[in-house]
């Protein structure tokens, strides 16, 4: 086992402004062998009924796998020659300051880089059973399986390939480019082999799975290599000790070991643990290949890029941090914060999912952290943690989820009096709680409730675990108990009771990955998980609260619930109801302001957050003697326009209101806030189309012009520049301070034209750019000329004023 250390980075005065950067395992790349006695040369096996996969032994060997309706087209595809699994058992340290992380492999012990094929299988049936004297079947090994039942979704035959992972030598391995650091890494153990085995199924008519299993390392063989029938190839044969068997009747699942002992401190004090007996992997690595010019974009909810080739993704929930790399606010944030500026790659919401410009897509099922490597211009890895382990701003709210009656007083009155003009009344709340003894006129002490229910996430000690959060300490709730969301449903009932109509569920993303859970499960994978679980638990509540309502629709047919969220994984589009960019820069900035909305916006659209929007001129303001970020009246208005074309509009005055612009700040900004106001309105009837067809399809009310317009090689390089309402509208924000007109692109695809909604005039040249201006109130907006959607609009704005 390797050595898993987790480092507790309390709040100082003063901190290191340049923290040192997170670091994966370099890319691993080895040969590929395979047995020609048991192998076929070249063969064709159905996996499905849509599904094939080809194994060729050119070049060396190599799989890919086609659809039956594109025969010519590979979906996905190893190198020849080359190993598309590798393992490796490598040190690891977590360094963790109030939600924000920083991951950092350091030494490997083992690294099986090299691969040999020995069977390539296919099972027929459930039932199929497996020669027990084969040494290259399933039955060898330590294996689970799921009930049978499980296989109900498989649609037969599927394919299993199995063979060997090994290492015969010591080797220095240097890190790649990326946002990681050059870090040389030095494989430690002994030459040493594992079986592994990676099953095919298909899922639906247009998705294939894939399942990997490595088996425990083993010390005890000598390599033999002799020719094969076709000269230059070569295979090898184990003398292998002791190996258990086991009689399958059928199959679904691999088990996967953490392959760690876990070690923390509860302060920046670090502590370890010597290396334990090498008996299991803790990482398992895919390789397959990519084409030079092929664009990846996806991968949740990410600020900074569109485009990820060349780059390496970390997989994590956090924070994202203050500044992610624009300067000087990330300087300064981490000087007062540790890490509290972030980088590029730090996101409330990522998702182990990307989408190619050639229309291949992958996605992980599990909530491990993960590293998507597309560092080389000719293949993609995966770096993916396995298995199970042993074992901080401006005014804040007092975190006791009540209504403040003393601080509101006449709250009642005042949702009568809001009522009555038809506007409903918003709250917050978060899976934290704060102790309250404190604080004056509480109704209740929900820290102390949830303490007695033990229903807060434990330390090592077995007692609540205090998250350090500027300044102070809170609890977190166990999700993973069962009598949390009752608990915390008759909290949101009280909050429902006293007027609110909707709430922000805010965080979600600081679960520390050395706590210890009711469930018992690996912290590290329940920290991907634990915001799905906070969306669900406010979507139940939603859904049993509408189910109580059953037949009042006609008293109030408006009468609704919502809340909006920040945190995010794959599967929280399933449960919430809204998504917020969180807390971006009042600024115009790449990184972290106005522009790295617009790409949030867009990558999480691809990554199936269909539901998103920012705040209406950004949060986060800076007053410093030394920095100062001010919102400014131009940015604001700016940034109303640009929100006026995604699903929400809304405001937030910031972290600091003095400093900041506001909508009611003079004459000038309210009558440009009612202005946008009208122009979100004017589109509200294609909005709910949209609304309807993302619960059909789960496209995205915003959207980059590439899942239109896929063939076009120019929209591939946009990112915050320009995008699609649904088909019908095009909008070129301005996110430029100063700037009076902006550069639009009319792609190719289609034959019509783009016509300006304040001019009329019509833009015919598909592929063709133009500058079209752009004084403020007057953002550049296109509809299709003839088109239903965009002649209604049209009419819209007239009836409304502004046009």
């Amino acid at each position: 086992m390797g050595t898993l250390k987790i480092t507790k980075k309390h709040h100082k005065h003063l901190n290191n402004p340049f923290p040192s950067t997170p670091r994966s395992l370099p890319f691993i790349q080895g040969r590929l062998l395979f047995n020609s006695q048991t192998v076929p040369p070249n063969k064709i096996f159905s996996v499905g009924k849509d599904f094939q996969l080809l194994w060729s032994i050119k070049n060396g060997g190599s799989l890919s796998i086609y659809h039956q309706s594109q025969p010519t087209k590979a979906l996905w595809s190893t190198i020849p020659g080359q190993a598309f699994v590798t393992a490796a058992l490598c040190e690891t340290e977590v360094e963790e300051s109030r939600g924000s992380f920083a991951i950092k492999d350091r030494n490997a012990y083992l690294v099986c880089d090299h691969q040999t094929i020995e069977d390539i299988r296919v099972i027929s049936e459930p039932d199929h059973h497996f020669d027990q004297d084969n040494d290259h079947d399933l039955s060898s090994g330590n294996m689970s399986f799921a009930q049978k039942n499980d296989l109900k979704d498989t649609q037969f035959p599927a394919l299993v390939i199995t063979g060997w992972l090994f290492s015969n030598r010591r080797k220095k391995r240097h890190q790649e480019s990326g946002i990681y650091k050059d870090i040389e890494f030095e494989t430690s153990g002994p030459p040493t082999c594992a079986r592994y085995w990676v099953l095919f199924d298909q899922k639906n008519n247009n998705q294939i799975g894939f399942q990997v299993r490595v088996g425990p390392p083993n010390f005890e063989f000598q390599q033999r290599i002799s020719p094969t029938p076709l000269g230059r190839h070569r295979r090898l044969r184990w003398k292998l000790g002791k190996i258990r068997r086991r009689k399958l009747g059928w199959y679904r699942f691999f088990t996967r070991s953490r392959g760690f002992v876990a070690v923390s401190s509860s302060s920046e004090e670090e502590m370890e643990m010597k290396s334990a007996e090498l008996t299991e992997f803790n990482r398992v690595c895919i390789t397959y290949s990519s084409e030079g010019n092929e664009r990846f974009y996806g991968f949740g909810e990410q600020f900074s890029h569109m485009d990820f080739k060349g780059k390496r993704v970390p997989i994590f929930v956090q924070e994202q941090g203050i500044g992610r790399g624009d300067q000087p606010i990330t300087f300064a944030a981490n000087l007062v914060s540790y890490r509290a500026g972030g980088d590029w790659s730090t996101t409330y919401a990522p998702s182990p999912f990307y989408m190619t410009s050639k229309m291949r897509s992958l996605y992980l099922e599990g909530y491990d952290y993960s590293v998507f490597d597309m560092t080389r211009h000719d293949r993609v890895q995966i770096q993916d943690w396995v298995g199970q382990r042993e074992t901080m701003i401006g005014s804040q709210l007092w975190w006791n989820w009540e209504v403040d009656t003393t601080r509101y007083h006449g709250w009642q009155q005042l949702i009568n009096d809001l009522g009555a003009n038809n506007i409903k009344v918003m709250t917050y709340c978060n899976p934290c709680l704060a102790p309250t003894d404190e604080k004056p006129n509480q109704r209740r002490n929900l820290f102390e409730e949830a303490k007695k229910l033990d229903i807060l996430v434990k330390d090592k000690y077995g007692e609540p675990y205090m998250v350090p959060n500027t300044a102070f300490d809170v609890g977190m709730l166990d999700l993973t108990h069962p009598d949390t969301a009752a608990w915390f449903k008759q909290v949101l009932q009280e909050m429902v009771d006293d007027g609110v109509k909707g709430w922000m569920a805010d965080f979600g993303e600081g679960l520390p990955v050395d706590a210890t859970l009711y469930s018992g499960e690996d912290p590290i994978s329940a920290h991907n998980r634990y915001p799905e679980l906070w969306a669900q638990i406010n979507r139940e509540f939603v859904e049993e609260w509408k189910s109580g309502r059953a037949g009042k629709e006609r008293e109030d047919p408006e009468e609704a619930l919502v809340f909006f969220m920040r945190a995010g994984f794959r599967d929280s589009p399933k449960w919430a109801m809204l998504f917020w960019e969180g807390d971006q820069m009042v600024s115009w900035q790449a990184n972290d302001g106005i522009k790295s909305s617009v790409v949030g916006l867009l990558s999480s659209g691809i990554s199936g957050y269909a539901f998103n929007h920012s705040d209406i001129g950004g949060y986060c303001a800076v007053n410093l003697p030394f920095i100062k970020y001010h919102r400014s009246e131009e940015l604001l208005m700016r940034w109303m326009e640009l929100n006026a074309f995604t699903t929400v509009f809304r405001t937030h005055e910031g972290n600091k209101p003095s400093c900041n612009s506001q909508f009611y700040s003079n004459h000038k900004t309210l009558s440009h806030f009612a202005r946008c106001a009208k122009l979100y309105k004017a589109w509200y009837f294609y909005r709910i189309q949209l609304v309807k067809e993302a619960a059909r399809k789960g496209l995205p009310v915003c959207r980059h012009l590439f899942l239109h317009y896929p063939n076009d090689r120019n929209v591939h390089s946009l990112s915050y520049q320009q995008f699609l309402i649904g088909t019908e509208i095009l909008v070129v924000p301005v996110l430029d301070k100063g700037k009076k007109n902006v550069k639009a692109y009319f792609p190719e695809g289609e034959t019509c034209s783009w016509q300006h909604i304040w001019s009329g005039k019509l833009f015919k040249e598909q592929g063709s750019e133009a500058w079209v201006e752009a004084p403020v109130g007057y953002p550049p907006v296109f509809i299709k000329a003839g088109s239903n959607v965009g002649e209604t609009f049209v009419e819209n704005l007239r009836n409304l004023g502004i046009l």
